[in-house]
């Protein structure tokens, strides 16, 4: 049988967001291995573009990023076991919110031309 698209029933706020926390473990500048095969995100990005930020190679639209600054989606993807929330500072992903398959990483994290 094939695996269910999105098993935990995330919404559209909560999947963009773990989308952006699993592109942020992958800059070992602002990310660090722990134990268990978590990974801890210790900056997160701002809109410093007004209307969108870079993310290493990707430019990312702030209206995709409204929950890495909102308690709500935080919490969770916390209480299903994907993240460990420091809420705005700092997020661990959980070796199951690393391997989630959101199905959004083409569509908010885009090719850079600046």
């Amino acid at each position: 049988m094939a695996q269910k698209k999105n098993p935990l029933n995330l919404n559209p706020l909560q999947l963009k967001t773990l989308t952006l926390f699993q592109a942020l473990a992958e800059f070992e500048d602002i990310s660090r291995p722990l134990g268990d095969g978590e990974i801890e995100v210790m900056e997160l990005p701002f809109t410093a573009h007004g209307n969108h930020f870079h993310l290493g190679p990707w430019l990312v639209f702030a209206q995709d990023a409204t929950g890495l600054r909102n308690p709500a989606p935080w919490t969770v993807l916390e209480r299903k076991g994907l993240i460990r929330g420091n809420f705005p500072v700092s997020v661990v992903l959980t070796r199951d919110g690393l391997d989630y398959e959101t199905g959004m990483r083409r569509q908010i994290l885009q090719g850079s031309d600046h």
